[in-house]
């Protein structure tokens, strides 16, 4: 059982953007954390900076249909499951792995600019009066060209903005111990050929579920079936995997510290 009896805090009229890589990274990264949100009130703004373009295709396209619609199409359908309010793609281009092709396309996320990039974001954060915004952490969760972008473009963003900032990441000595080998981004470190994640002593807060958020982030997961199947997260090691989402923060405590289950580790606010 995990977390049977988790508070819900009031969190109407609070609004969170959300910035992550590639579809299918809303979910695993912070599938949970959305979820809570959405339960507690607040309004999330999931913003997407590339369609996966260079993710393929494990299940057969239909007539016509490309990796990025069919990207986007089951990015829409995790982002319903996940209780998104907005979403929102910024039209960079899948970059690939460090040393490969993609990152010479003129439209590679990682070739852009970050300020420009930033500005856009920073923008919708003030439209719709986000206070926080959450991107992945300094080292790109695992390092990939397009998730060292979205912290880049976050980072910024949340300076433009003066928002609370969450650095999302993953705790790599927990993961070792409670599933070792068991999450998705241990397949992603190799395929990148990066290390991942931090130390516990690095991270400032875990997010975590019940059994009930637990099975939504499982179904949002899968939803992505172009990349993922339910073989690729088993339900016998989900909870052990899955059921924390773990944040560095910059700026006073904020949103996310409010859904009751944060635990403090006692990392440096930087």
């Amino acid at each position: 059982m995990n977390e049977p009896d988790l508070p819900t805090p009031d969190l109407r009229g609070q609004t969170v953007l959300v910035l992550h890589a590639h579809p299918d990274d809303e979910s695993i990264f912070s599938g949970l954390t959305l979820r809570r949100l959405a339960d507690a009130g607040a309004r999330t703004i999931l913003v997407l900076a590339t369609a996966g373009e260079l993710g393929g295709s494990r299940v057969p396209l239909r007539p016509g249909e490309t990796v990025p619609e069919r990207r986007i199409a089951e990015l829409e359908t995790a982002a319903e499951l996940l209780g998104v309010s907005r979403l929102v793609l910024l039209g960079g281009r899948d970059s690939g792995l460090p040393g490969g092709p993609g990152l010479a396309h003129p439209r590679a996320l990682a070739a852009a600019d970050p300020l420009t990039l930033a500005r856009h974001v920073a923008e919708l954060a003030d439209d719709e009066g986000a206070a926080t915004i959450v991107h992945d952490d300094e080292h790109g969760i695992y390092g990939h060209p397009d998730h060292n972008a979205a912290f880049r473009v976050g980072a910024l963003a949340a300076e433009l903005t003066g928002a609370t900032a969450y650095r999302t990441t993953v705790d790599r000595e927990h993961l070792h111990t409670a599933a070792r080998d068991g999450h998705l981004v241990h397949g992603a470190a190799r395929a990148a050929a990066t290390p991942f994640g931090r130390a516990t002593v690095e991270i400032a807060l875990a997010v975590s579920g019940t059994d009930a958020h637990l099975e939504v982030k499982r179904a949002a997961i899968t939803a992505h079936a172009s990349q993922l199947g339910p073989d690729d997260v088993p339900l016998s090691t989900f909870a052990a995997a899955y059921g924390y989402e773990w944040y560095r923060r910059t700026g006073p405590a904020g949103v996310l510290d409010r859904l009751g289950n944060a635990h403090l580790v006692g990392a440096p606010r930087v």
